[in-house]
């Protein structure tokens, strides 16, 4: 039971719980703004357990990217330890397809996307995920799938000590080996969840770990349940070797833009989007906020020190990661977050009951070379992972923060004097009341969250390498609606300007495509624009993105 609680927020009620932690749904007092608080309830003198929550702390701190679920502060104190999280309206994976099966073609390539987005994300700031699985993969309301749990992250490189740690049914070859930590982990997590929105199980189904783990390392790779324009995504994700994958997630993705295309159509993702955003509405009973109700658009600023968090017996609570500004509502992302804590190896998966209607399922450690029986006791720090699925409505009132209230509008008309006496002849002036004009509109839209993926690009021609680069905003306006913003992508190509419309997809993002550019006479890079005109005029651009743009092909 958790004893304390984080200053500066008000709790609403618990979304679920485990052996090592809980999690919270909460509102931050000064904004309003909904969160989800990960606290751990181990006693923060143990020094295995408060290093490892730390570390997850610190690991996402840097990453502040769309498609993974933020951090916007850590707090450790005599008391305990938390993480206060990003809220997601919306359900894991593993509900969706526990409900409802397997997705369609389009729907399960719009969450490897948004999955590679979120892990390229990632491994630029230099994280290796290392447990992703549909249970870690939350869909909002509006279709858009979010990473979660970092709770066994890594430091690219980094080595394993020796152990063995992930989810057996997601894990690649050489992770069952205690390899360092590498990007190429993920890519093959994340093509075996794609494998399973596809067909409605994992790639392999091994019913012991000696079993499972000779399937990941050298049964097929089983191609033949999923449709055909999807088996070359298959074939480079689960291939067995980390050199045979593609060499990032960034690249990853421009191979999957090209085969969605060419099997689905330019407009796969619009309906694969739609598609989710319909199965997770006939789960909306399990969101935070079922009416749809869980967000406000408030911005916070909350100082996070980076000097390391003083002993259990400091009585003051410190906060660390870094500066910036946090807890940005409207529309929040994603409901579901897992408070695990170092975890180990996951041998079995059992659905335990826990308070709120939460799941929780305990992992275990084994070593680098398991046998088929799973261990008979778990390691001397077992750790549980939390994934609390609510599934009681959140108060139709916020509990803490200031509620603006705007006083009633009224107008009197006010009664004409009578007309002053006139002789027969004389007509009276009528006399008319109007309304003083709206001021004229002189704010611009703002334009912010600029994206491109990939960063790497080749000449329009060349047979290999990306060709294509997706470009992604978010623009909005303060009185013209998204819909009706001109949003354009400008970018400069040898001194050369070019200019092209961008697309609504949902909710102020915005998307547009370079491709087929001209070859360079020498590798540049490209810096690219998106600019925003709303209804009266008022134009502004975001800072510059830049993609490289090689001035020859990659050989074959």
């Amino acid at each position: 039971m958790i004893g304390w609680q984080v200053s500066g927020y008000t709790t609403v009620r618990r979304l679920g719980a485990g052996a090592s932690g809980s999690v919270e749904l909460a509102v931050h007092d000064a904004t309003g703004t909904p969160v989800a608080i990960k606290y751990l309830s181990v006693r923060t003198d143990d020094y295995v357990f408060r290093i490892a929550f730390r570390e997850e702390a610190r690991l996402l701190a840097d990453i502040d990217d769309p498609y993974i679920s933020r951090l916007y502060e850590y707090v450790e104190n005599a008391d305990g330890a938390a993480i206060v999280m990003e809220l997601v309206n919306g359900v894991s994976l593993r509900q969706m397809l526990r409900a409802q099966g397997p997705t369609t073609p389009e729907s399960a390539l719009c969450v490897l996307k948004g999955s590679l987005a979120g892990l390229g994300a990632a491994h630029a700031n230099g994280v290796v995920h290392r447990d992703y699985k549909p249970e870690n993969v939350l869909i909002s309301h509006e279709g858009v799938s979010k990473l979660a749990d970092f709770g066994i992250a890594m430091p690219f490189g980094a080595s394993a000590g020796g152990g063995v740690t992930g989810t057996p049914r997601y894990m690649a070859p050489e992770q069952w080996t205690g390899a360092p930590a590498s990007p190429a982990c993920d890519i093959y997590a994340a093509t075996a969840t794609f494998f399973e929105c596809l067909t409605g199980r994992p790639p392999y189904e091994g019913g012991d770990l000696a079993t499972l783990r000779q399937q990941h390392a050298r049964a097929p790779i089983p191609t033949r349940p999923a449709p055909r324009p999807v088996h070359k995504l298959l074939r480079h994700g689960l291939a067995k070797l980390p050199a045979d994958r593609p060499r990032s997630a960034r690249a990853f993705l421009a191979i999957l833009e090209e085969a969605a295309v060419a099997g689905y159509g330019t407009d796969w993702e619009e309906r694969g989007l739609r598609d989710l955003a319909q199965r997770a509405a006939l789960l909306a009973a399990l969101f935070p906020f079922p009416d749809g109700s869980g967000g406000a658009t408030s911005v916070a600023s909350t100082a996070l020190d980076t000097a390391s968090v003083a002993d259990s017996a400091h009585p003051t609570p410190r906060r660390i990661g870094r500066t910036r500004a946090v807890l940005v509502g409207g529309p929040l992302v994603a409901a579901l977050l897992a408070g695990s804590v170092g975890l180990g190896f996951a041998a079995q998966e059992e659905q335990v009951a826990v308070p709120a209607a939460a799941e929780a399922r305990t992992e275990l450690t084994a070593g680098p070379a398991p046998s088929g029986a799973v261990p008979a006791t778990p390691a001397p720090a077992p750790s549980t992972e939390v994934s609390a699925a609510p599934g009681s409505a959140a108060p139709s009132t916020s509990p803490a923060g200031p509620s603006a209230s705007t006083p009633p509008s009224s107008s009197a008309t006010p009664t004409a004097p009578a007309p002053p006496t006139a002789s027969p002849t004389a007509s009276p002036t009528p006399t008319t009341s109007t309304s003083p004009p709206a001021p004229p509109d002189t704010s611009a839209p703002t334009v912010d969250r600029i994206t491109a993926s990939p960063t790497e690009l080749e000449p329009g021609g060349c047979p290999y390498g990306a060709k294509s680069s997706t470009i992604t905003a978010l623009a909005a306006d303060d009185r013209t609606e998204a819909g009706n913003l001109r949003v354009r992508l400008r970018y400069l190509i040898e001194k050369r300007s070019y200019e092209q419309p961008m697309t609504l997809l949902r909710g102020g993002q915005f998307h547009g495509v370079l491709a087929d550019l001209p070859r360079p006479g020498a590798t540049v890079r490209i810096p690219v624009t998106v600019v925003a005109t709303d209804a009266a005029g008022n134009t502004t651009g975001g800072s510059p993105i830049y993609v490289t743009l090689y001035s020859f092909c990659t050989p074959g």
